[in-house]
């Protein structure tokens, strides 16, 4: 297996993983939710985790996964305002919350990169 497998491989279980968590444990996901969205919270929680699920397949197959691990990019800095609210809400949190929901804000950036190499890595 190369490298360039793994990567995919590991974006794929990232992808699977987070869209399970959101079918299974929804409420922490629901607190993310911008309040400027129409509709209730749990039904993007819900969209969110059957798109990474839909990712998740579409980079695991490699004729699909081009295009799925460039949805996959446009899906991580899509989902940035979720994180930049929970940073927000989570502001007067104890540090090691605080620091955690910051944290997750520049973490944004190598999903987007990594994602977005593995399409380009992808064979045509």
């Amino acid at each position: 297996m190369t490298a360039t497998d793994r990567s995919a491989r590991l974006l794929v279980g990232l992808l699977a993983a987070a869209g399970a968590a959101h079918m299974v444990a929804p409420k922490p996901f629901d607190a993310t939710i911008p309040r400027a969205l129409p509709g209730s919270p749990r039904a993007w929680t819900h969209a969110s985790g059957v798109a990474e699920l839909l990712l998740a397949a579409g980079v695991a197959v490699p004729r699909t996964r081009r295009v799925s691990a460039v949805a996959a990019a446009c899906f991580f800095a899509g989902v940035f305002p979720a994180n930049v609210k929970m940073a927000y809400d989570w502001r007067h949190k104890p540090a090691a919350l605080k620091s955690l929901a910051y944290a997750r804000l520049p973490l944004q950036v190598p999903l987007v990169l990594w994602a977005a190499k593995v399409g380009r890595e992808a064979a045509r």
